[in-house]
Order: C-alpha cells, then structure tokens, then sequence
C-alpha cells in the first residue's frame, strides 16, 4: 500500500528510537508467553495430574530451562508442604513475568510517543515548506479552505491511523508470532486447524476496510469545502453583513455540513464495522478449537493432555486481541491513507518555478530588464502575447490599461512569480532562470494594492525577511515612508500589533508600513502594483509622497489605475488584451488621441 511507504519514509528518520520500540515491544511479549506457559505447571500441580510422582512437563518447550524448572518442581512436590511451596513459586514468576512484561509496554509507549509526534511534525513541516515554495499561480487556482484541511484534518486523521498503525505494526505480529510459535508447540494438529480459519476472517476485514477508503477521501474533500466556505464568509463579514446575505450564507453552510453529516456517518458505521466482526470471527474460532481439539483430548489421539489443551487455549484467547487491534489497525490505516495521499498530493506538487540545476548569483543591478517576445497563458486563458519591453537602470515605466489587460501578470513575470509561456526575461543580458531565486528576488521590493501585514508587531512587519534589522534602520526606513508619526502616536509604539491582517490600523498607515518595508529591503529595482488605488484622497497623499521617497535613485516598475501617479513616469505603456497598443511619455500619449488619452479623459485628468 502506497501509504505505508510514505509513513515508512518518515519512519526511517528515527532508527534508534524504531529498534528501541521494537526490542522493548519483544521484551514485553516474551514475560507475557511465560505468564500464560505457567498455566500448564499450575494445573498439574492443582488438579494432582502427576504421573509417578512427577510434574509432567508441558509439551511447550524452550530447551534445558524448561526441563530443568520441571526436574526442579518434581523434586519439590516430593518433599513435605513442597506442593504449596511449588504453588508459591509458580504464583512469584507469573506475578514478576507480568510486572516486566508491563514495564517493556510502557517503556516502548514511551518511546513511540517521539516516534508518533516527529512523523505529524515533518509531515507539517514538509507540507508548510512545500507551500511557501509553490509559485502565486497555484494559489489562484486552489481554495485555501482546502489547503487549510490539508494541514489540519488530513494531518489529524494521518495521526490517529500512524497511532494506530505503529502501535500494531510493531508490536502486534510480535506476539502473534510468540503466540504462534507456543501453540504449535502445545499442539500442531490445533495450530494447522486454526490457520486455515484465519485467512478467511483477512479477506472479510479487508474487504470491508477497502470500502472505508473511498468514503474517507470524501470527508476530507468535503471538509476543505466547507474550510473554504468560513473562511471566505469571515474575510468578506462586512459584505455579508451589507447585504443581509447572512441567511443564504448560512444556508450554503448547512447545506455542505449535511452533505459531510451524511458521509461521516457512512464513513463512521464502516469503521466501527470493524470490532463486532473481528470479535465475532474470533469467538467462532475459540469455539472449533474448543470443539476439535476437546475431541483431540477425549480421544487422547495425538498425546495432547488436558493441561496442555487449557494452556493452548488460554494463548489462542490472548492472540485473538493482538488479531484485532491489527484489523482495527488496517481499518485505521485505510482510513488516514485518503489524508495521507492529499497530503502526499501537495507536498509532491509539480514546482512550475524552478531553480537552475547550477545557479549563478547576482548581488547588483547594473544595465537594464528586458522582456523579449514574451508570451504568457493558463491552460484556459492566454494573457500576454508577443511583449517586447527594455527598462533602463533608473527608469520609471508605468503599466496602464483596463482591469484584466495583463499589468499585474506582466510584472509577476520579473520576480518570477510565474515564468512566460514563451519568450525570456532577461536582467543585466543574463535569463533571470539561471539566476539563483533568492539573489534574483533581493534585488526586489514589491508594494502590491492591498496592503499585506501579518497579526504581529508594527516593527516585525517592517522587518520581514530582515530580521537583524538595526532598530535605527527601522525608524529610517518609518522615516521615509512617512510613517514614523503615526507609529510613534500608537501606545507601544513600534512594538503595536497590528491585528489579523492590520485590521488595527487605517488603510493609509497600513500602505505606508509596507512601503517602510521596502525602503528597509532597499532594492535596486521597486514594482509597484496600483498601491495608492484604494486610498482616500488624503491618505493618497501621504501615501504617494512615499512612494516618491521609495523610487528615488531606483529603477521602477508602477502598475497604475489612477493615471495622475504615473505622469511623470519615464514610459508608459499601454496594454489592451495582453498585447503593447500604445508606449511613450505622457504628453506624447495624450498627442496620438487613442486608448491612454480616451483612459485620460474617463478620469477627467487635462
């Protein structure tokens, strides 16, 4: 089962804590076969079934230790009050046998609980790394809420089977095999009569745990649903709560929570399937070995005595539990192999940006960006068509053109957000793939229209990605971006939280804390995404006042909506429908009376 391989892989991290689990676990399994040997000595002694003045030995055998303990007994049943002294000894070593046997248990849990808790951490890890080194387009076409039960209920399900599975796994065929092994020995007749039984209880319990797979897969698909579901009610509350649309969000909740009520349930009587027809096999099990192997002892056709037939089956009644928490385990992990494959499925995403097999650095920027016959499509949309664009060193270019004409995307393809269908990008005459990612990125800031703050502190957010940041250089930076007044009127000053998603701030403070962060990045090359488009006419101006502190002496990239912010820009470019329709300055622009200057006009700008 390909499941299995993946918690293997996992597994193998940890070899000294695997071998420690398992020695413990056959530590544990071995004092708990001797308690139950001790039955056949026990009898013997209690119900006088001595042959000629001797303990009959027990046809299960481990060599001259069992020999001697029964040479040992015989010898003390023939002394005076030796019988009860015998008794006493018995009744010490099934006592020792079973306190060791507890103690082995508990230190192998005790080592498995590691074991458990690192698998769920990497698996965490490894799913958390694999999305933040996903390319953006990834992100477009995914629900986060499904993301988000990726990481939670897939990887809370994935916990309860590994539980599960690592405990039978290990421990489990241990004492079956034990088990096994004393029952052939007591009486092989039994133990061949008993194996032919127990593949048919497999094919039953597997059958069943085969079908619990398939309905997993649908919980979990439709948890993410219903994930995505809050969390785009709880980012748009504001809207919902505008429009009185509570009830039919509300109404679009229910109806997913009783679509996932409806496969729990058939997901849960699947499982719990599991106990009665395991316990049900076994009880039919104990009753033909009881009925074919008491016929064994009345007939006396195979020497099997009555001892040794009460001891066989005290160990085939001890075998039945380890039989079913290793079906309940195969259910368990059937279960969590749903979530194991979904989570398997983004870690082993397809990276669309790769890096270069042998990367070069590049620390500076020198010359120019050049994107040369530069084509960009989804499977179902092609956005940009044959864009061919050179930014010198200390240039401004603005981006303009209407909503979905390829802007935003165009400058994505610079930072490699995404990489071009066809055609190459180039920075200082090198294609930016062969450049190593991060060093590419460096030489980058990005201040995007909606501002992105993390629920952390004012100085933390201005610090992101430069954590070593000096404080002076943080206050510079606030400086710059004309933020430094308003953060030092908050109560805690840089050290404020600025609530889930900056939600304690106003919409101009939060757009000068990002640009604060780019002034403190200090990158040679600034994009700058329609960052004053949602602002008031106030905050626009401080806003814009910084950004014009930001684009000082660096060469700059502005997607604009509002045409005032990029007149003075070096070249505009207009894009209609993914192609270059109009380039140049903006009077030059205005002169040819076409799209920019009808765009002008629409915005009463003269």
């Amino acid at each position: 089962m390909r499941s299995l391989r993946i918690i293997f892989s996992y597994i193998r991290k940890y070899p000294k804590l695997v071998v420690g689990y398992f020695s413990l676990n056959l530590l544990s399994a071995t004092f708990s076969l001797i308690s139950l040997t001790m039955l056949a000595p026990f009898l013997t002694l209690i119900f006088g079934l001595s042959q000629g003045g001797t303990v009959k030995a027990s046809r299960f055998s481990i060599g001259e230790v069992t020999d001697n303990f029964y040479a040992y007994l015989t010898a003390l049943t023939s002394t005076e009050g030796g019988k009860i002294t015998a008794l006493g000894i018995i009744c010490i070593i099934v006592a020792g046998t079973i306190l060791m046997k507890n103690i082995f248990l508990y230190l192998s849990l005790f080592l498995l609980t590691p074991i458990r808790n690192s698998i769920i951490n990497d698996m965490r890890t490894d799913m958390f790394r694999k999305i933040l080194e996903l390319p953006i387009g990834f992100f477009n076409e995914q629900r986060k809420g499904d993301i988000m039960s990726k990481l939670t209920n897939d990887l809370q399900d994935v916990e309860f089977s590994t539980i599960s599975f690592l405990e039978s796994f290990f421990r489990e065929p241990l004492l079956i095999t034990l088990y096994l092994f004393a029952m052939i020995s007591l009486s092989p007749e039994l133990s061949v009569f008993l194996l032919l039984f127990l593949p048919i209880a497999g094919l039953i319990i597997g059958r069943i745990g085969r079908s619990l797979k398939k309905v997993s897969t649908g919980v979990q698909i439709k948890l993410g649903e219903i994930l995505s579901t809050i969390e785009e009610t709880l980012g748009g509350i504001r809207v919902v709560k505008a429009f009185n649309a509570e009830a039919q969000q509300l109404n679009r909740f229910q109806r997913e929570n009783n679509e996932l009520f409806t496969i729990k349930n058939s997901a849960n009587r699947r499982r719990d399937l599991a106990m009665p027809v395991s316990e049900t096999l076994g009880i039919l099990a104990v009753c033909c070995v009881l009925y074919y192997g008491g016929t064994l002892v009345l007939q006396n056709d195979f020497g099997l005595s009555g001892p040794d037939f009460l001891t066989f089956i005290a160990i085939f009644t001890q075998i039945i539990n380890p039989l079913k928490a290793f079906s309940t385990a195969s259910y368990n992990i059937r279960k969590g192999a749903a979530s194991i494959e979904r989570i398997q499925h983004l870690i082993q995403e397809e990276q669309s940006v790769k890096e270069d097999e042998n990367p070069i650095s590049i620390k500076s920027f020198n010359e120019s960006i050049e994107l040369r016959n530069i084509s960009f499509a989804y499977p179902d949309k092609t956005i940009l068509h044959n864009i061919n664009l050179t930014i010198q060193k200390g240039q401004t270019v603005a981006l303009v053109g209407a909503s979905g004409s390829g802007k935003s995307t165009l400058a994505d393809l610079i930072p490699r957000f995404h990489d071009p269908s066809s055609g190459e990008v180039l920075i200082d005459g090198v294609n930016i793939r062969r450049y190593k990612l991060k060093d590419l990125r460096n030489l980058m800031g990005i201040v995007t229209q909606e501002p992105v703050l993390f629920n952390d502190t004012v100085n933390a957010n201005i610090s992101l990605g430069n954590e070593q940041a000096d404080p002076d250089e943080i206050i510079k930076a606030a400086r710059i971006a004309n933020a430094h007044s308003f953060i030092e009127n908050k109560e805690d000053g840089y050290m404020t939280r600025v609530g889930d998603r900056g939600s304690k701030l106003s919409g101009g403070e939060r757009q000068r804390v990002t640009i604060a962060r780019a002034v403190l990045k200090n990158p040679p090359i600034m994009i700058l995404d329609e960052a004053t488009s949602s602002l008031d006419t106030e905050s626009e101006k401080w806003v814009q006042d910084a950004i014009n502190n930001l684009m000082k002496d660096r060469t700059s990239i502005i997607i604009a909506h509002r045409l005032s912010t990029v007149r003075h820009a070096d070249e505009i470019i207009v894009l209609q429908e993914g192609c270059i329709a109009e380039r140049g300055k903006h009077e030059d622009l205005l002169l040819q009376n076409g799209i920019y200057s009808r765009l002008v006009n629409m915005q009463e700008m003269k």
